[in-house]
């Protein structure tokens, strides 16, 4: 938890800060997740800038599974096959791992 002192001290020289009631933060990248539980953090904005500082917690890695390559023509094949959107043919095709038999049926439901 910070110090209410240093958010004041913030405060008086101009800068619009507060603490959050954050339970987790995560930050993703291209292939891995760090995920800090319970940690303090301060919301501040200065100079029109937001900025957010993260402080203590327990800190976790987590590796993300690589994503199935969606080729362009397996699209256009579950396009015409369900009359569905592109964007949802896309979103289940991933979800399937690129599996076409498993991404028809999901398409097909309902």
């Amino acid at each position: 938890m910070a110090n209410p002192k240093d958010i004041k001290k913030l405060k008086k020289m101009g800068i619009d800060a507060e603490q959050l009631d954050a339970i987790s933060v995560s930050i993703e990248l291209r292939d891995k997740r760090y995920v800090i539980d319970n940690p303090t953090v301060i919301k501040a904005r200065m100079a029109g800038q937001l900025a957010f500082t993260i402080v203590g917690g327990s800190i976790r890695e987590e590796a993300k599974a690589p994503q199935a390559a969606v080729e362009d023509e397996d699209v256009r094949f579950l396009m015409e096959r369900t009359g569905k959107s592109e964007d949802e043919v896309r979103r289940v095709l991933q979800a399937q791992g690129g599996d076409i038999a498993k991404a028809m049926e999901e398409l097909s439901k309902g």
